[in-house]
């Protein structure tokens, strides 16, 4: 449809690049002023997908809900479409798909707008067991289950059908720790940190009430110890944000006795990471201060 207009790929890469257009799905432009909305994607990837095929994975997921599902800078990119045929199909080959073949059940798809699209749940236990981090699967399950059309047991019941089926060892270790009132990947993340250090698992999205009003909410903690974790990540807590999330982490410790280590990227992710062995000096810490004997003694 471009070509036909006269624009060739330089072309629509400028356009992209000075705001005109963007680029949502490989080989799909729109008008930038064009809403986000789940038709407008649906309607985008029906150009390109071949019409016996189902989407599932990544591509599912920002389908069912948005761009939370992304990973960080994943929106930098147009990563490809993740989209399979029934097992009796026979494999898509096509430069625009991540794709192939996957046994499903009717139950398992469902209709968005006109494309047939695993459900959440089928969403859930994919992304838990054919991610390449643990990191992103256990975001993926965190993710579809703050869809609140299925619950945690739902999710766990499912898990003997995948028996001997590529990534079900990790699934059945992770499942459980899946947890919907997770916000973004970097909160996931900490929380996996949480889990290896081996403290108490925490709550999620924590609330401080002040006078019946919620003023605060703490991203992961136990309630009982006063101890939370929060991740600052660079979208929503950039240096301009800093005095602000100072005062709160300031009043928090003052006014309600809580003890939270902050973590950003470096601490999480890479070579240099030390979530874990912050959070068990942290947690060890809090129990001293309450009088009660340390659990690890690093």
């Amino acid at each position: 449809m471009a070509r036909d207009l006269g624009l060739d790929g330089p072309a629509l890469f400028r356009l992209v690049r000075y705001g005109v257009l963007r680029h949502p799905v490989r080989g799909v432009y729109l008008p930038a002023t064009a809403p986000d909305t789940i038709a407008v994607r649906c309607r985008a990837l029906g150009l390109v997908l071949p019409g016996d095929a189902f989407i599932c994975d990544r591509t599912a997921s920002w389908l069912h809900a948005g761009d939370r599902a992304l990973a960080p800078n994943e929106h930098l990119a147009v990563p490809p479409i993740s989209c399979f045929r029934p097992s009796d199909g026979g494999r898509l080959r096509n430069g625009l798909t991540e794709s192939g073949e996957r046994a499903v059940l009717p139950q398992d798809l469902m209709e968005i707008n006109g494309l047939v699209v695993t459900t959440p749940l089928r969403t859930a236990l994919d992304l838990g067991r054919l991610q390449r981090t643990a990191d992103l699967k256990l975001h993926g399950m965190d993710c579809m289950l703050s869809l609140n059309v299925f619950t945690h047991q739902h999710l766990l019941a499912e898990i003997p059908r995948f028996r001997r089926q590529r990534g079900v060892v990790e699934l059945r270790v992770l499942a459980p720790l899946a947890d919907g009132g997770s916000e973004s990947f970097g909160e996931s993340a900490v929380r996996l940190r949480w889990h290896a250090a081996g403290l108490p698992p925490p709550q999620t999205q924590i609330s401080v009430m002040v006078d019946g009003r919620e003023v605060y909410r703490i991203d992961l903690g136990l309630e009982d110890l006063l101890f939370g974790a929060e991740y600052f990540g660079e979208q929503w807590h950039a240096e301009t944000d800093a005095p602000h999330d100072e005062e709160r982490l300031e009043w928090l410790a003052r006014e309600r006795g809580w003890a939270i280590d902050v973590f950003r990227k470096q601490h999480v992710f890479g070579q240099q990471q030390d979530a874990e062995r912050r959070l068990r000096i942290g947690y060890d810490a809090v129990r001293a201060r309450l009088g009660l004997r340390p659990k690890f003694f690093s």
